[in-house]
């Protein structure tokens, strides 16, 4: 890629304007590493769905009620919400997640490491 250096351009100011496909072909080789991660790990989705798929809840709670009452509540839907997405992304219903949660269990999805069955992500003391 042969780049001009845009400051010897006589009586022009501001970046050269270029091409919607310009510019993704810059960015592209810009995050090379990053748009092919998905090939070295099957960890990393093909799209973002799932992220847009997991915000689209809280879009519709705040396009429905305008907003939450207090810091304290949106903590908690959030709280609830992230918990219970997370259950279903491992494959747990959210019936059974909620039950682990109000018999006071671990469920197998907090469990940190194989040998590890109670010490739990964000555990608090």
């Amino acid at each position: 890629m042969g780049s001009t250096d845009e400051s010897l351009r006589p009586g022009k100011r501001g970046r050269l304007k270029r091409t919607r496909a310009r510019n993704l072909l810059e960015r592209l080789i810009a995050y090379e590493s990053n748009v092919l991660r998905l090939l070295d790990s099957q960890e990393v989705p093909f799209t973002n769905n799932q992220g847009e798929r997991d915000i689209r809840v809280f879009k519709v709670h705040q396009k429905t009620s305008g907003c939450f009452r207090s810091v304290e509540g949106a903590e908690t839907f959030c709280r609830v919400r992230s918990y219970l997405s997370t259950a279903r992304k491992q494959n747990v219903s959210a019936s059974k997640a909620m039950m682990h949660l109000f018999e006071g269990s671990v469920p197998p999805f907090m469990a940190v490491g194989a040998g590890n069955d109670t010490t739990v992500l964000n555990q608090t003391s």
